[in-house]
């Protein structure tokens, strides 16, 4: 199981602009986890006092044959 917390950034991951590095290490870490087909995974916003955030979880399959 893989458990990744920050990954909305206030909503800047879902700017196309946005040049901010983390926004940029999140979007290649979400797109590391979509290409590999032994992941199965899901990213859940969350808002709150501290604005809008969210987390990804993602289950590790045995690898396909």
């Amino acid at each position: 199981m893989i458990i990744a917390d920050n990954i909305v950034r206030d909503g800047a991951v879902a700017d196309a602009a946005s040049q901010d590095a983390s926004v940029q290490g999140v979007r290649r870490f979400l797109e590391l986890m979509s290409a590999d087909c032994r992941i199965t995974s899901t990213a859940i916003q969350t808002a709150g006092s501290k604005g809008y955030d969210g987390f990804a979880l993602a289950i590790v399959l045995a690898a396909r044959d």
